[in-house]
């Protein structure tokens, strides 16, 4: 877990204001989820094993361990779950050095939550090697702090990354909002007691309490937000 500036003036008076924004990053802020699937496809071809496209659903938003290990199952290939992961985090380091698109209102979000000086976190599944790069398209200024999935004891669908995220910025999990595109992020967040804003990315995600779900970050900003805190809690 890397921490970019202090965090400073988190708490607010209020007991019921928003204290601070959790940004997942992949299918999210950046428009990545289809890279992963793109490189693990290549990966496990030169394998020599073809996978099929209804286990991409399975494999989305998850931590590598779990998908990286779903598709060794599945396919039965000839590898080790610690080299696999090698090879889909060199793949995707490529492939994100070529084009890193930002999904549809990221970075006018971003901005405005910077402008106001709202404390916000990148809380990802993937690992500190990929967030570092994809942090130069995204802006490190626009974060007080960042969790890797490689650097908590249980990542995403566990509460851990947003607990860690809501305990570095020195806020309370339920005054934060977090900002996810698939069920696993979403589980995560609700798990740590945040307000959940779903923008599905590949598999569809229901409302629920304490959860709205839009189809794209163009209808999140800031009021948008601090209005989530005044839901049924």
């Amino acid at each position: 877990m890397t921490s970019t500036v202090p965090a400073l003036g988190t708490r607010t008076a209020e007991g019921s204001a928003l204290q601070a924004v959790l940004l997942d990053m992949d299918g999210t802020l950046v428009d990545t989820e289809g890279f992963w699937w793109d490189v693990e496809t290549e990966v496990f071809a030169s394998l020599g094993h073809t996978l099929d496209d209804s286990w991409r659903h399975v494999v989305v938003g998850g931590p590598m361990t779990r998908s990286a290990g779903f598709l060794i199952e599945v396919t039965g290939a000839d590898i080790t779950l610690a080299e696999l992961s090698v090879l889909l985090n060199d793949g995707f380091e490529q492939r994100i050095g070529r084009d890193l698109p930002l999904m549809p209102g990221a970075a006018r979000l971003l901005a405005e939550l910077s402008a106001h000086e709202i404390p916000t976190a990148l809380v990802s599944a993937s690992h500190r090697r990929i967030i570092d790069r994809v942090l130069k398209s995204l802006g490190p200024q626009h974060f007080a702090l960042t969790v890797a999935g490689d650097e908590v004891p249980r990542t995403k669908p566990h509460p851990d990354p947003y607990l860690a995220a809501a305990a570095g910025l020195g806020v309370d999990p339920a005054r934060c909002a977090v900002v996810e595109d698939t069920a696993t992020g979403v589980a995560a967040a609700e798990a740590a007691g945040c307000h959940v804003v779903a923008v599905p990315s590949v598999a569809p995600i229901t409302p629920a309490v304490r959860r709205t779900v839009v189809a794209s970050l163009e209808e999140v900003d800031l009021t948008f937000l601090r209005g989530l805190m005044t839901q049924m809690h």
